[in-house]
């Protein structure tokens, strides 16, 4: 069987993690075919699944789990305690937030969990309160506030964030 370079290269990228020069990946869990921009900070705990694009300017605590196909665009923090699975669209500048009750030096002993299920996506600017769950195929409009969780299929704008009929 005879190989050309070229299926020897394509084989390779199906493998590559790229990860941007000027950002700081401490992880050792970053999935394959991930592509981490510049500015990133990325903590040794965090688990980032296979095929994702981190965008810029993103900051990625140790208590996180990211899925596969993700893509998570500029300007988000994802702090410890949230879970988004696969599939799923963070848009930028959407703002995740962990303690209910936030207090300098003041730390709780578990963050609340918040779990953006499959396929998901959230527009930009969307700020999600602590402990929510966002359902499966569900849709956050940009700049939505979401204070409660939001059901799977639904759309959600606002602040606070209600479903829209359609």
């Amino acid at each position: 069987m005879k190989v050309t370079i070229f299926e020897i290269i394509k084989s390779l990228q199906e493998w590559l993690i790229m990860i941007h020069s000027l950002s700081d990946v401490q992880s050792t869990n970053v999935g394959k075919n991930t592509n981490v921009w510049q500015f990133c900070v990325i903590l040794p705990n965090a688990i980032i699944g296979k095929n994702g694009n981190i965008c810029s300017h993103c900051f990625i605590e140790n208590k996180v789990i990211i899925g596969d196909n993700v893509t998570i665009k500029s300007g988000v923090q994802v702090w410890d305690g949230i879970t988004i699975q696969d599939n799923v669209f963070i848009g930028p500048n959407v703002t995740f937030t962990n303690d209910k009750s936030p207090r300098s030096k003041q730390y709780p002993d578990e963050f609340p969990k918040t779990i953006i299920k499959n396929s998901a996506s959230i527009g930009g600017n969307a700020t999600i309160l602590p402990g929510i769950t966002i359902g499966e195929h569900a849709m956050v409009g940009a700049g939505a506030v979401v204070t409660k969780d939001v059901k799977p299929h639904a759309t959600v704008i606002g602040n606070p964030a209600r479903e829209i009929i359609k």
